[in-house]
């Protein structure tokens, strides 16, 4: 009996980040369907030369496909089209049933339409994983390459109902089918299909049972109730909401702690190397011809709140990238992950939280409403406003969460699952 074959197309494991995190996962479960042969094929460089920024993980030492038969080519680099060919040449020797695209960059635009276009002429579904529709920073150029993408879609996956509504509003004269399940028709008529799902738990990290919390804890000074910031800092992903409203709670109580820990997104490189200044001046000149001046983050430099407040000895500071192998400290010392987020896409620190069965309070946008149920797997706080989050922080305290709940309101949320739909083509 032949397998199924599917491409995974996204960034591997040599990636930081939880896109790479995200494709890792995705290819590790189609794994576990015997029926499957799964292929990732990679980038080797996923931006325009003239990002400032690190992407690959030099730190990690974890293999994640150790035990797998999941095969991974490195071939796609954005800045060389003819590297775009051959991957789809490399897609076309596997000859697969579908290649899922993971969309999370407007810029990508460009090559994956050409790829996708390509791949279509062959009978292979193209299906785009959506971790967002309106691009975060939303300039003028992503706008463009996010409708020249998203046109060569043959269907899409989507994480939250208002993702199909960003679809609608970018293409006004289709109509976009909905699916739960995962069924779809090829010669569907009038639009394309949306698999609505949910962003799954991530199972890539697990806690160490030998791990000493307290230990960890007396070593950095951290109290009884420990609240946690995770991963890249980015002006959306509103630290200085959580810093400013934790300093409410800690003015009010001295047994909290919060955590920080993430790397600052636009300080990966080396700030005196001659290719680091000269990327940074390009980019700049970039960003102020097609960004809006409000989208611009190198300014964005939260962490100094922490002296305007006077929080240093109040607060553990890990800013830098956290190796994988290590990922599990933060969640395993902490009692509830913090995301005073400005505006929200499907999150994959979400995810990382429900995995080690932490509780998470959230402000109430995006799909936040769509996955916490108030009081059951975690809080919602209002939008922009530091003393209702603050609140909702104490309300944490007095009436914590239960952490089975977790377990139960997330268990449909599976890689399995997730699978199974995306499998459920005809």
């Amino acid at each position: 009996m032949s397998k199924r074959k599917i491409v995974c197309f996204g960034p591997g494991p040599i990636f930081k980040g939880g896109i790479s995190n995200y494709n890792t996962s995705l290819a590790k479960a189609f794994d576990q369907f015997e029926e499957v042969e799964v292929h990732i094929i990679s980038w080797t460089q996923q931006y325009p030369a003239i990002v400032p920024r690190e992407f690959k993980d030099k730190t990690s030492k974890v293999d994640f496909f150790e035990g797998t038969d999941v095969k991974i080519q490195y071939i796609t680099d954005y800045n060389k089209p003819s590297t775009w060919r051959k991957t789809v040449k490399a897609i076309l020797e596997i000859q697969p049933e579908m290649v899922i695209f993971q969309w999370y960059n407007a810029q990508q635009g460009l090559p994956l339409s050409k790829m996708a276009k390509r791949l279509k002429k062959h009978g292979i579904e193209c299906v785009f994983d959506l971790h967002f529709v309106v691009p975060k920073e939303n300039s003028r150029i992503d706008a463009y390459f996010t409708k020249m993408g998203l046109k060569q879609a043959s269907s899409f996956i989507i994480h939250a109902l208002s993702t199909q509504d960003e679809l609608k509003l970018l293409f006004p004269n289709e109509n976009f089918q909905l699916t739960y399940d995962g069924k779809r028709n090829s010669d569907v008529k009038g639009g394309r299909y949306c698999i609505k799902l949910f962003h799954p738990v991530y199972d890539l990290f697990k806690p160490n049972p030998e791990f000493d919390v307290e230990a960890f804890k007396a070593e950095h000074n951290l109290k009884k109730y420990v609240f946690l910031y995770f991963g890249f800092i980015r002006k959306y992903k509103g630290l200085h909401n959580v810093i400013r409203s934790y300093k409410i709670l800690a003015d009010q109580r001295d047994d909290v702690s919060l955590i920080i820990c993430g790397e600052s997104f636009w300080n990966t490189l080396d700030q005196k190397k001659f290719s680091t200044r000269v990327k940074n001046v390009v980019f700049g000149i970039a960003k102020s011809l097609f960004f809006k001046k409000e989208d611009n983050e190198k300014d964005y430099q939260p962490l100094d709140l922490l002296d305007e407040l006077n929080l240093r000895d109040r607060v553990m500071l890990h800013n830098e990238f956290v190796a994988n192998e290590d990922v599990h400290k933060y969640f395993q010392v902490s009692d509830c992950g913090l995301l005073f987020y400005l505006r929200a896409t499907p999150s994959g620190v979400e995810s990382l939280n429900y995995n080690f069965k932490l509780p998470v309070i959230a402000t109430r946008v995006g799909h936040f409403p769509e996955t916490i149920e108030d009081g059951v797997n975690g809080y919602l706080a209002n939008e922009n406003d530091l003393e209702h989050m603050a609140a909702q922080m104490q309300r944490f305290i007095d009436h914590p969460i239960d952490r089975s709940n977790i377990e139960e309101k997330t268990k449909e949320f599976s890689w399995q699952n997730y699978c199974k739909a995306i499998l459920n083509s005809n």
